[in-house]
């Protein structure tokens, strides 16, 4: 790429990480709590609450790590990635034959409806849930039964069990669930996933579990080969652009997934595994992510409760809420204050989604519901 013919100041706003492995965005590296780009003040652009990214970057052990691989990056990264499933495997106490590593969670979830399609039965799933991957499956000819929620906004596992027939072949269950950021409890789960017929694959998506104390069902699959339990580095740990995830599954379901990929477990280029495994260490990083979402998400759910939103007590990084008394389309009026926010998921009700940013992303945010909630 030719660079002179690029307006400096611009392609700083928008490469700051790039830059930052060149060595041109060392004052973007700071410690952890302290490491944030303030998009909305550099250069009016929009402040980004539509994506449940991490608004304090990847970790600073990660900034390093991927800056050192770029060197690397003319060599396939075979050692990075075993070693990646290593530290994976020996995190969740099972085996590298147990990790199928992916470009994020999506290609994990696209892997599994390819897989369903070739069994050609139905699909039994919450409504509304984590859906983007959902249009492969459709694509494929794969019928979904969608379950309404329960009117707490969380999965009803009662009703989900009675749509599961002997023609189910995956049941797909995010927890915490996306977009309400409801939390089902780890034994109602456990209980609920082994119920299930093992000629049906059950996806428990995990993307948001490290915002919770709440155990993880990834030691389930050492028994269960029905079971594939999706995990990202895009949440809590910053990484959605590096594009990383993986799924843990018993070592036979493991094949199969892998069967579907062009090239097993090779997703993720070699920066970002080097930020990945980076960021596996870096305990102080995620401490500090998690603490600083809980407090402005707390913040944001008080404010919102202040001005009569009703929002559901979440346990994730973004919040869902209504915008029924709101006369008119809130997200365009947010859109209108440079505020990025997610559309109407539930038209009654007018329940929508919004990300949890810093908090002076928040305080933005705040400011236009005190002004058009009236």
């Amino acid at each position: 790429m030719n660079y002179s013919s690029i307006d400096r100041r611009s392609w700083l706003r928008q490469s700051s990480l790039a830059l930052a492995g060149l060595g041109l965005g060392t004052r973007l590296m700071a410690a952890p709590g302290n490491n944030t780009l303030n998009m909305a003040s550099a250069g009016n652009m929009p402040v980004k609450l539509n994506a449940n990214e991490n608004p304090y970057g990847p970790s600073p052990l990660a900034r390093k790590a991927m800056t050192d691989a770029i060197n690397s990056a003319n060599r396939y990264p075979w050692q990075l990635t075993t070693q990646l499933r290593e530290q994976i495997a020996a995190q969740q106490k099972l085996t590298k034959e147990h990790v199928l590593m992916g470009a994020g969670s999506s290609e994990i979830l696209g892997l599994v409806a390819a897989r369903t399609s070739v069994e050609n039965g139905n699909a039994v799933v919450a409504n509304p849930t984590f859906g983007i991957w959902m249009n492969a499956m459709a694509a494929y000819g794969t019928p979904i039964i969608r379950v309404p929620l329960n009117k707490h906004k969380t999965h009803d596992l009662p009703e989900m069990n009675k749509r599961i027939s002997n023609d189910t072949k995956l049941v797909y269950l995010c927890n915490p669930n996306n977009p309400t950021g409801t939390l089902i409890p780890y034994h109602v789960m456990k209980d609920f996933v082994e119920s299930v017929h093992r000629n049906a694959i059950v996806v428990v998506d995990e993307a948001y579990i490290e915002y919770t104390d709440e155990k993880s069902l990834a030691h389930l699959v050492a028994t269960m080969d029905n079971l594939v339990v999706v995990r990202t580095f895009s949440k809590i740990y910053g990484l959605a652009g590096a594009r990383v995830g993986y799924a843990l599954a018993h070592p036979d379901m493991i094949k199969k997934l892998s069967q579907l990929q062009p090239w097993a477990n090779a997703g993720p280029g070699a920066v970002s595994l080097a930020g990945a495994l980076a960021s596996l260490q870096d305990e102080a990083f995620v401490k500090s992510t998690r603490k600083q979402n809980e407090q402005v998400r707390d913040f944001t759910c008080k404010a919102l409760r202040k001005a009569n939103i009703p929002c559901i007590p979440s346990a994730t990084s973004f919040i869902y809420y209504s915008t029924e008394r709101f006369n008119g389309d809130f997200p365009a009026t947010l859109a209108a204050k440079q505020i990025l926010a997610g559309n109407i998921v539930e038209q009654e009700g007018k329940w929508a989604r919004v990300s949890i940013g810093t908090l002076s992303d928040m305080q933005q945010f705040v400011q236009v519901i005190e002004t058009s909630f009236t």
